[in-house]
């Protein structure tokens, strides 16, 4: 029988009351649980509440003897926080929770909502690109988001100075969503204050990350696979070689989604990561035009993609001994997951398990695109 990607082995009704979001909120906001070991923790258990129960046992299990989960006070509070912002708790699953990027592999568990949710039904599109953005970028972005706008696409984008910034404010009178890096009433940078007072009432702000977090380096890189898996494709405008903009653009051709770009001239920096991404096979975008012609004109936002068919039965393996294993495959360069499994011959879903295991141990690190590897 075919399932979504992250379609579970025993039925999974999404949370619909505060105690049902509990469980789900205390296990994403555990110790070394991440949203690919969330829903690997979902799958093996059927439910928030019973991988809750399991995850002492995993992380003993792991050699971690002192693991406790989030405390339900903690998730409570937190609970209590967004709403005081006027935030809605979006589930992975349920109710206003978007398709889209419910069918990325390592998708939010929880979004924290501030603003018009039925944006999160349309057409999306994200627009990313320089802070430091040239007269010529910032115009660029305006022009985009207002022809995209007039062809009933949502613009995506970051909400940081620059590219962002503009794609957001031109885009304000048709519809357009913010990703956070920080927590939902954290405005980074201040600047766009008064603009982000505005996506509340007129647009939609999202987050993964709890009320109260100040946004940190490492939140950014997770914050823009959300740009990208929302969208159906993303247009960098502005960016050098080594930026934001093009991780954003690495998590789009991972995600499946279409990945263009405005060309720039060859002597400015801010150029160089685009006129890249051209060379590479990018889309070349001179307007809303090019845009809606490489989505064939107002292109739905992509399906979950299917799961793969299941592997055929392979030899147990104890978890232990798999663990070793794995890790003796394992090294500082990322490693796809598919190819371990291959490599040890051994069931998917021990190999999920052992997986799990060592990552609540800490002993290995998770990349994009299902990559594994060892801490250095």
């Amino acid at each position: 029988m075919e399932t979504d990607l992250f379609s579970y082995p025993t039925p999974f009704t999404p949370p619909t009351t505060e105690e049902d979001e509990l469980p789900v909120l205390r296990l994403i906001r555990s110790r070394r649980v991440g949203p690919t070991t969330f829903h690997r923790l979902i799958g093996e258990h059927g439910s928030a509440a019973a991988a809750l129960a399991a995850l002492p046992e995993v992380a003993r299990a792991a050699g971690v003897a002192d693991y406790i989960p989030c405390p339900e006070k903690h998730a409570r509070a937190e609970i209590k926080a967004g709403k005081a912002t006027g935030a809605r708790l979006l589930i992975h699953g349920g109710p206003g929770y978007p398709a889209a990027l419910a069918g990325i592999d390592d998708a939010p568990p929880v979004l924290w909502a501030l603003g018009q949710l039925e944006l999160l039904t349309r057409p999306m599109i994200a627009l990313v690109g320089a802070r430091n953005a040239s007269s010529l970028g910032l115009r660029m972005a305006k022009r985009l988001s207002e022809g995209l706008g007039a062809a009933g696409i949502c613009v995506v984008s970051g909400l940081a100075r620059g590219i962002d910034a503009a794609a957001h404010e031109a885009a304000l009178p048709t519809g357009t969503i913010a990703v956070q890096a920080g927590g939902i009433d954290v405005i980074y940078p201040q600047e766009n204050m008064a603009l982000a007072q505005q996506m509340a009432e007129t647009g939609l702000r999202l987050t993964e990350a709890p009320p109260g977090t100040q946004p940190q380096a490492r939140h950014f890189p997770a914050r823009n696979r959300i740009i990208s898996g929302l969208s159906a494709g993303v247009v960098v405008v502005e960016a050098a070689l080594k930026s934001g903009s093009l991780i954003t653009a690495r998590d789009a051709l991972d995600q499946g989604r279409e990945v263009m770009a405005v060309p720039g001239h060859p002597m400015d920096g801010r150029a160089g990561g685009c006129n890249a991404l051209i060379r590479d096979g990018a889309t070349l975008v001179r307007g809303s035009e090019d845009v809606l012609a490489a989505l064939n004109a107002r292109a739905a936002p992509p399906e979950p993609r299917p799961a793969p068919n299941p592997p055929p039965t392979r030899r147990a393996v104890k978890s232990g001994d798999l663990g070793a294993k794995i890790l003796e495959r394992l090294g500082p360069s990322p490693t796809a997951e598919d190819q371990v499994i291959r490599d040890l011959d051994v069931p998917a879903a021990a190999f999920s398990q052992a997986l799990t295991a060592l990552e609540i141990e800490g002993r290995i690190e998770r990349h994009r695109g299902g990559l594994i590897s060892r801490p250095l």
